[in-house]
């Protein structure tokens, strides 16, 4: 089992990153929580959990332990996969995931892509129980200083890397890019998209 990897971020995405430990390239999955919280220097460390499947292994990556536990939690949820649950993590931060699932909000959780009243009822009951509500801080959002259409490049692709349709999301990200006025973050446009999807 890997559990943790500590080396020079050579590639950083909203969707993954790409650590060289000592010669090796490690392609670490990402949530978009993990994303944010990711300092723009080469000296990484992540938590990490690999998942085997008889046709491939993907190495998942968090940038908090508490992040990681909630992963763990929510694969353990019957008709809840790695996707879903980063995808989950995407959508909303640890705390406030726990927040979520501890208060039973479930209109809040089926806000999130993919999950129907169905699998989102079913995550708040087996996990009620199991979650602790963190009160400290997320991650810092770092501003990305490019042009737009740079951004909304790495936006469509992480947001179709998700499982989104293109086409749609290049509408959305339009949108949203017409509606911000200035500077926008590359964190920023995808949570707002990932709102209107």
């Amino acid at each position: 089992m890997i559990y943790h990897l500590h080396g020079r971020l050579v590639e950083k995405y909203p969707t993954h990153v790409v650590i060289d430990c000592g010669g090796v390239g490690y392609m670490v999955l990402i949530s978009l929580t993990t994303f944010e919280s990711i300092p723009n220097k080469e000296d990484l460390f992540l938590h990490t959990h690999l998942v085997v499947r008889e046709d491939a292994q993907t190495l998942y990556g968090f940038a908090t332990v508490e992040e990681r536990k909630l992963f763990l939690l929510l694969l353990g949820v019957s008709g809840v996969g790695a996707n879903t649950a980063r995808m989950i993590l995407s959508a909303m931060d640890s705390a406030t995931a726990s927040e979520v699932i501890a208060s039973g909000d479930v209109d809040s959780m089926k806000k999130v892509k993919g999950i129907g009243a169905k699998t989102a009822s079913r995550i708040i009951i087996d996990l009620q129980d199991k979650v602790g509500v963190d009160t400290g801080s997320t991650g810092t959002v770092s501003k990305i200083s490019s042009p737009h259409n740079t951004i909304k490049k790495e936006a469509l692709s992480a947001l179709t890397s998700l499982g989104f349709d293109k086409k749609r999301v290049e509408k959305v990200l339009d949108v949203t890019i017409q509606r911000s006025e200035g500077a926008i973050a590359l964190e920023g446009l995808i949570k707002q998209a990932l709102k209107e999807l």
